[in-house]
C-alpha cells in the first residue's frame, strides 16, 4: 500500500540488544499519522460514488479500475471509511463458506433466526415489514373488514383466514454470506477529485516546528537513556 510511502519519519530510540549507544535510534515510519478525507469534501455526497466491490476483489484492483493505478489503494480504503481492512472488507464467496463452515460445523445450514416476510392487506396496506427479528413462534393477526387474518393456530372460526408463512427461518450460512454482502456497498472518490485529496494528504504529513523537529518529514523522540538513565 503506497499509503506507507506518504507517511513522515520518525527516530524512534533504539531498544535492541545490539545497540552500540545511548543515543542510537531507528527510521521508521510515523504510523500514528493519520489522514482522514477534509471535513469539506466528507460532507458532500456529490464527491463520492456508490460503489458494489466484485466478487474476489481487493481495494488495489478497485485503486486499478477507478484511478488508473493500484498506489491508490489507500484511497479506496480512506474514502469508504475503513479503519480495519480484515474486518471490514468482504471476503470472497468461497471464504465466507469456509468461515461459515468454520465456526458452525455441521450446523451450517441449521437455523440461525427467523425473519419477517412482508404482510399486506387487500388495500396494499403494509401490515408487516419484511426482516423483522422474531421468535419462532411469533404470531400476528389483523382484521381486514370483517375477516380475521392470522397464524395463530389456536384461533378458530368462520372468519378466520389463515397468513401462510409470515416469517421464515435464517439459516446460519445464509446469515453470514449477508453480513459479508453488506460490507461490498461502499462509498468511492470520484477520480476528479483524486488530485485535490493527494495534495491535501501531503500537506498534512508535513511536521510542524517542535521540540523534537528535525525537518518537515522527520522528528525524534525523547531519547529516555539519557533523560532517565538506569
Amino acid at each position: 500500500m503506497t499509503y506507507f510511502r506518504e507517511l513522515p519519519n520518525l527516530e524512534y530510540q533504539s531498544f535492541l540488544s545490539d545497540s552500540r549507544s545511548s543515543d542510537q535510534y531507528l527510521l521508521v515510519k510515523n504510523l500514528f499519522r493519520r489522514v482522514k478525507l477534509r471535513d469539506d469534501l466528507q460532507n458532500v455526497f456529490t464527491v463520492f460514488d456508490k460503489y458494489q466491490i466484485p466478487d474476489g476483489s481487493r481495494p488495489e484492483l478497485v485503486a486499478q479500475e477507478l484511478y488508473g493505478s493500484t498506489q491508490y489503494d489507500w484511497v479506496v480504503i480512506v474514502s469508504a471509511g475503513i479503519t480495519r481492512l480484515r474486518d471490514q472488507w468482504p471476503l470472497s464467496d468461497k471464504q465466507v463458506y469456509d468461515y461459515a463452515e468454520s465456526i458452525y460445523g455441521n450446523d451450517l445450514n441449521a437455523i440461525h433466526h427467523y425473519e419477517t416476510t412482508e404482510v399486506r392487506d387487500s388495500e396494499d396496506r403494509l401490515i408487516l415489514p419484511s426482516g423483522q427479528v422474531v421468535d419462532a413462534d411469533f404470531k400476528i393477526s389483523y382484521y381486514d373488514g370483517s375477516t380475521l387474518y392470522t397464524n395463530d393456530a389456536e384461533i378458530l372460526g368462520e372468519n378466520v383466514i389463515r397468513i401462510s408463512d409470515p416469517i421464515i427461518g435464517v439459516s446460519n450460512y445464509v446469515y453470514e454470506v449477508r453480513k459479508n454482502n453488506e460490507k461490498r456497498s461502499i462509498y468511492v472518490l470520484k477520480p476528479r477529485y483524486l488530485q485535490q485529496v493527494i495534495n491535501d494528504t501531503r500537506k498534512a504529513m508535513i511536521y510542524d516546528n517542535s521540540s523534537q523537529y528535525i525537518d518537515d518529514k522527520l522528528i525524534r523522540t525523547e531519547n529516555t537513556k539519557s533523560t532517565i538513565p538506569f
